[in-house]
């Protein structure tokens, strides 16, 4: 029997923090599910705007919010007496987030990270800087294939949270539950947190794939390179490899390499095209977290002396000005690698 009384049965009170399209989606659903949200913006205008026009037009245009979910740019206010808060903020700008909100954050609060990415210089994860920041706090990383815009259209959609608290594992599932929601649990927060970070670099590898006119077989044979890279990176520092063939690992790899809803993959196809990375950035109007990642990635593979080809190859095209032809020949006649590891 249900005991309503149990945490995963309360009604909480929830600040999203980031305005983007993840952070817009996600406060929504849980706002649908009767707790009382609020989703922060850093801007105050556009806060203003989405509040009373119901719409958040730069992310998700056509979409009306829920009247449950309410919208500020205020973030003392947003965080007054909440239970949970979810941070969706880009890897560039989440430290600084996170540390004026520190000082707002009750003790034993449940601070959820759903962004994907890693802060240099010293290879910090979001949930690490959550663990830095704040003080006697539960924390867990949302993690999965997750488009807002699909999200959003009610698409049937699976994602991840990873934690080792007891409680997180309990509420958060039931939180973001929905007909077409649904969350899986994890205790491998680092392994989980690890993937959703790592595979926005092969998603651009596909995307220039795709650009310069490559077949199935091309696709298939990076989708799964890509995971090989992937599990050999994640075992190197610890994280458990078989976290990858879940929902946060391989689902999220294929989600974001195999479509132009991802923002990495948009990179990918646009280098392809012939254009610059500068030129890119500014047409896509949005973070692209790929590209921060890829150079983090790569300090970290060479200190580790950890073989990523195809990590390393897009950072020749990127950054080091190599030609793709030549580096795609590289990659075909590199050195004759094992096929499936860790069996």
């Amino acid at each position: 029997m249900t005991n309503p009384n149990s945490a995963e049965n309360r009604v909480q009170k929830v600040a999203v923090l980031g305005g983007g399209s993840f952070g817009t989606a996600l406060a929504n659903i849980v706002a649908a599910n009767g707790h009382a949200t609020t989703l922060w913006f850093r801007d105050r205008e556009r806060a203003e705007t989405c509040e009373r026009t119901r719409e958040n037009a730069n992310y998700l245009p056509g979409y009306r919010l829920h009247d449950n979910l309410r919208i500020s740019a205020d973030l003392v206010e947003s965080l007054r007496d909440v239970n949970v808060v979810v941070v969706v903020i880009p890897s560039q700008s989440y430290r600084e987030v996170v540390r004026q909100a520190a000082p707002y954050i009750r003790p034993g609060t449940m601070v959820i990270s759903a962004t994907k990415g890693i802060e240099a210089p010293n290879f910090t994860l979001m949930s690490e800087i959550l663990a830095e920041e704040l003080k006697n706090v539960q924390i867990g990383v949302l993690s999965g294939p997750n488009f807002a815009k699909e999200i959003v259209q009610n698409q049937h959609t699976g994602s991840v949270i990873a934690s080792d608290s007891d409680d997180v594992l309990a509420v958060i599932p039931k939180m973001f539950s929905s007909k077409t929601f649904r969350v899986y649990k994890s205790r491998d927060r680092f392994g989980i947190e690890l993937a959703g970070a790592i595979k926005n670099i092969y998603a651009i590898v596909c995307g220039m794939a795709a650009a310069l006119g490559t077949g199935h077989n091309t696709h298939a044979m990076i989708l799964t390179r890509s995971l090989a890279e992937m599990g050999r990176f994640a075992n190197k520092l610890g994280a458990n490899a078989m976290t990858f063939l879940g929902l946060a690992g391989v689902g999220d790899l294929i989600l974001t390499c195999s479509s132009d809803l991802s923002r990495n993959y948009r990179v990918g196809y646009s280098l392809g095209s012939g254009k610059t990375l500068e030129q890119t950035l500014a047409e896509i109007g949005q973070v692209a977290e790929g590209v921060n990642t890829l150079q983090i990635v790569k300090k970290k593979a060479d200190e580790l002396g950890v073989y990523m080809p195809l990590a390393s190859g897009l950072h020749a095209i990127l950054f080091e000005g190599a030609d793709i032809g030549r580096v795609v020949q590289g990659l075909m006649t590199g050195a004759m690698a094992s096929d499936v590891e860790f069996i």
